[in-house]
């Protein structure tokens, strides 16, 4: 008999490991990460082909999270995309080095 995993061991938040993030529990994939695969077109098939160490529970369970919180992770994916443009355009720039 094999026993039932409890859906809220999934996911978790630890400060000062991905930045506090909510990732799959035991890994360092992050909910962003599975979020943007998935908008970017992936199947959550096509995620665990590209991350064989996950299961399919996990990767449904990220998405489930996702989706809960749907405003405030797109937010946080947004910032961070408007961050790595501005760093990309003042590199360009030459104003890093």
């Amino acid at each position: 008999m094999t026993t039932a995993v409890e859906i809220g061991t999934l996911i978790v938040r630890t400060p000062g490991t991905c930045g506090g993030r909510p990732r799959i529990a035991g890994t360092r994939i992050t909910v962003e990460n599975i979020a943007i695969d998935f908008n970017a077109g992936m199947s959550p098939q096509q995620i665990i082909d590209e991350r064989p160490h996950l299961t399919l529970a996990q990767v449904y369970a990220a998405l489930a999270y996702y989706y809960a919180n749907k405003k405030q992770i797109d937010a946080e994916i947004a910032a961070e995309n408007a961050e790595w443009e501005r760093l990309e355009a003042d590199s360009m720039a030459g104003k890093l080095s």
